[in-house]
């Protein structure tokens, strides 16, 4: 048994189940870079984990009611029947490294340009609000039974989706929760994240019983990973239910930072670097950034001065 890929298993499930994302685009870096594992038995061994952790995070979130079912279904309609061809293509041509690459590097770029728009997109909310705090307009969110869905583009994305994870295992929470954002803003981020969560059950089953049957598992690295990743999906997903959407959105931010570099090519100790500036300059900026606006340095001291003037 080997306890440290556990305990690594352990914090991407925690990352998982707090922002929907992680699990291929962390895990199977992680098992090729730190731990030596072959790309192909790294992808394999990623899903039959991914197939069990993935439901454990979801189970918190639709009992807490996080999960826009619409959408979840017409993501199905397109993934399912992708992400096993996936598997079914590596069995025929063999693994396509540069088809591989290719994704990877288009990916890390598209990781990269969704966490600077995270970072937009808060900055924008921001502004309204200080906004309505001033006197101007009240800023109303809409009901998220009420988000239609587009149905061709979702059914789209559920396909790229699949098969992407079904050659690389990486998509079922990068790729896919940022055309999510693209295509329903309206949605909060813990409802992605759940939306997200639930979708990838069928997506990850489908794909691990391709690679179960076309691929390369390696059990020796299954249970490990299962035993670390499953309670920390729980906990990651426990975490993102309850606490405030704008934690959601940073941890999603520096997830996605730290996700885009590895599939770049970025060393670790680099990545490292990043994360912890994007950490330390990112806050200090943050609350700069508010107090500029009128608001106080966090979002907590501005809540106990609402409170105490209600």
């Amino acid at each position: 048994m080997d306890w440290g890929l556990a305990l690594a298993a352990l914090g991407i499930g925690v990352v998982v189940g707090l922002t929907g994302m992680g699990g291929g685009a962390l895990m199977t870096p992680t098992l090729v870079l730190f731990f030596g594992v072959p790309p192909l038995t790294a992808v394999s061994s990623d899903l039959i984990t991914s197939a069990v952790m993935k439901p454990a995070g979801s189970i918190v979130h639709m009992r807490h009611g996080t999960v826009h079912w619409k959408i979840v279904l017409w993501l199905v309609v397109g993934s399912v029947p992708a992400a096993f061809s996936g598997a079914l293509i590596i069995s025929i041509i063999g693994p396509i490294a540069g088809v591989t690459e290719f994704v990877k590097t288009a990916l890390g770029s598209v990781l990269l340009l969704a966490s600077a728009l995270l970072i937009v997109r808060a900055y924008i909310r921001l502004r309204e609000y200080a906004s309505e705090l001033q006197g101007g307009p009240r800023i109303v969110d809409r009901d998220p039974g009420e988000v239609a869905v587009r149905i061709v583009p979702t059914v789209i994305v559920g396909v790229v989706g699949g098969l992407m994870v079904g050659l690389t295992s990486v998509g079922s929470g990068s790729f896919i929760i940022i055309t999510l954002m693209a295509l329903y803003p309206m949605l909060s981020a813990n409802r992605l994240v759940g939306t997200d969560l639930v979708q990838a059950v069928p997506l990850v089953v489908a794909a691990a019983i391709g690679h179960l049957l076309f691929g390369d598992v390696d059990w020796a690295l299954v249970w490990p990973l299962i035993i670390g990743s499953v309670p920390g999906a729980i906990i990651g997903a426990q975490l993102s239910s309850r606490v405030a959407g704008g934690f959601v959105r940073r941890a999603l931010a520096v997830v996605l930072l730290a996700a885009g570099l590895k599939m770049l090519g970025v060393s670790n100790m680099w990545t490292l670097v990043a994360v912890v500036a994007a950490l330390l300059g990112g806050t200090i900026g943050w609350m700069m950034v508010r107090v500029r606006h009128g608001l106080k340095p966090t979002a907590r001291q501005q809540k106990r001065i609402a409170e105490t003037s209600d």
